[in-house]
């Protein structure tokens, strides 16, 4: 008797969880910052040509030259107080420790410098992008989800209408 009760118990749930976002495998877009480009799915680090840093997404971490070491932290240090993160160029690079790598990225993608043509997540109308909180468009996203409405297909109608002309 309990077997069934646990059943249901588990389809009725997995149910309710069907509705929220779940990144696809692979994916990472959900922890991207808003100051991230468009059109990864998945990111490891973030070279930031301008100021030779990286930040690490999966962590949330900045990594920066300081005293002859890599260093990591939350936030960049004060020296880069001024250095606006929506208004620079990223470049997306997907390697452990990519700053190990840092004089091949530097001549690598030397071209990039000051360059602030670059489409961010902030910014993007596309729907997988807005599970980023923060996004414009997050709340009402969140609030879709909770209330079964999202039809999936990201043109924010209601799956309830789109279904109306189903009835028997």
């Amino acid at each position: 008797m309990r077997y069934p009760l646990i059943l249901i118990s588990a389809l009725l749930v997995s149910g309710s969880l069907s509705a929220q976002f779940v990144p696809a495998a692979g994916s990472n877009i959900d922890i991207q910052p808003l100051w991230g480009p468009t059109g990864h799915d998945y990111v490891t680090y973030y070279y930031l040509p301008d100021i030779e840093a990286y930040y690490d997404v999966p962590r949330r971490e900045f990594y920066y030259y300081d005293g002859g070491r890599w260093v990591g932290a939350s936030h960049l240090p004060s020296h880069y107080s001024g250095f606006d993160l929506y208004n620079s160029y990223k470049v997306v690079i997907n390697e452990p420790k990519a700053y190990n790598n840092h004089s091949k990225h530097r001549t690598q993608y030397v071209d990039y410098l000051a360059r602030y043509d670059q489409p961010m997540i902030r910014d993007s109308r596309d729907p997988r992008y807005y599970v980023v909180k923060g996004h414009p468009e997050h709340n009402k996203w969140v609030n879709r989800q909770g209330n079964g409405k999202d039809n999936g297909n990201g043109d924010g109608k209601d799956d309830k209408k789109d279904n109306k002309d189903n009835k028997d």
